[in-house]
């Protein structure tokens, strides 16, 4: 009997993966699986060859989303499946969220359509405090810059900033900028097949009014955390309401990274929701990277990779 196939997805800047992801493909193969790492837009590609597709570091999608989910639909056996994909690479799932109850950052949302002047863009901006800045569709902080509401200097920066996001046909988020991050830092709560893995701790990546190096990713300090009871519980309805909202069991999702910040309670208020190619972070738990193969190959045993919408 020939091998099963599994591709591990990624982008043609990240050839042999994220460093993350490296030790995944080893352990497929050390487990008999045959493992290819092949880029999402690599040319002539048989992807129907293959018994399974994982998404992991394809993180140029943000420059050229349409074509992106135009390629995860025409694979059959891609996870997560192309309907989750294509719900999460757009931020403004969260608004979807928040409307089940799950306590997210405040968010004003600017539409390109509305060809906002200067003034407008003015108006939305945050009064108090520090803000931050980002186009719905991105991926590893592009184009997310936190700007602070004292310096007049900067309230120019960040509508112009504003302004270019929008004339390139971008929707933008503005969100205040929770201040306690810069002490406590983002926990990150990692989901294998729809149940809780593992916890680590990212310190803050933005400062002010600092525009992040252009590359595919912001480069992240990851330690590894214990997830204290109230961000447990905002993780878990997090992943209920996600799969309610996608109308799937939590178990068909692969992988998830539950992100959050803390607000000036401590309460935690989600995010982000990756669901789509999230780092797992699994040099950071032990016993994580088996997890992930078992769920792999459970995938591959039942011949299927998930729901199709």
């Amino acid at each position: 009997m020939s091998r099963k196939r599994i591709a591990l997805v990624t982008c043609a800047a990240l050839p042999e993966l994220d460093a993350d992801d490296q030790p995944l493909a080893k352990a497929l193969a050390d487990a008999g699986y045959d493992v290819s790492v092949v880029s999402w837009d690599a040319d002539g590609v048989d992807w129907s060859g293959f018994d399974l597709a994982v998404i992991r570091s394809t993180w140029d999608y943000s420059n050229r989303p349409e074509e992106f989910l135009a390629w995860a639909s025409s694979v059959k056996n891609v996870v997560n499946a192309a309907g989750v994909v294509k719900w999460n690479t757009d931020k403004h799932y969260l608004k979807d969220l928040a409307g089940l109850g799950v306590k997210t950052i405040d968010t004003v949302w600017l539409d390109p359509h509305k060809h906002l002047s200067s003034q407008a863009i003015h108006t939305r901006l945050p009064a108090f405090g520090d803000y931050v800045i980002k186009p719905t569709i991105s991926a590893g902080a592009q184009d997310t810059i936190r700007y602070r509401e004292s310096s007049a200097e900067a309230r120019g920066k960040a509508i112009l900033h504003v302004r270019e996001l929008l004339r390139a046909g971008r929707h933008v988020m503005v969100q205040r900028y929770l201040s306690r991050v810069d002490s406590a830092g983002e926990s990150c709560l990692v989901y294998i097949d729809g149940v809780f893995s593992h916890a680590v701790r990212k310190d803050a990546m933005l400062q002010r009014d600092v525009v992040p190096a252009k590359g595919l990713y912001t480069p992240e300090i990851m330690t590894a955390a214990q997830a204290t009871e109230e961000q447990y519980r905002l993780a878990e309805q997090t992943m209920d309401s996600a799969a309610k909202l996608l109308g799937i069991e939590r178990s068909q999702l692969l992988y998830a990274r539950v992100d959050m910040l803390p607000g000036d309670d401590d309460v935690p208020h989600l995010l982000e929701l990756e669901l789509t190619e999230p780092s797992l972070f699994l040099a950071q738990s032990p016993g994580s990277l088996d997890r992930l193969v078992r769920a792999i190959q459970h995938r591959l045993a039942e011949g299927a990779a998930g729901p199709a919408a």
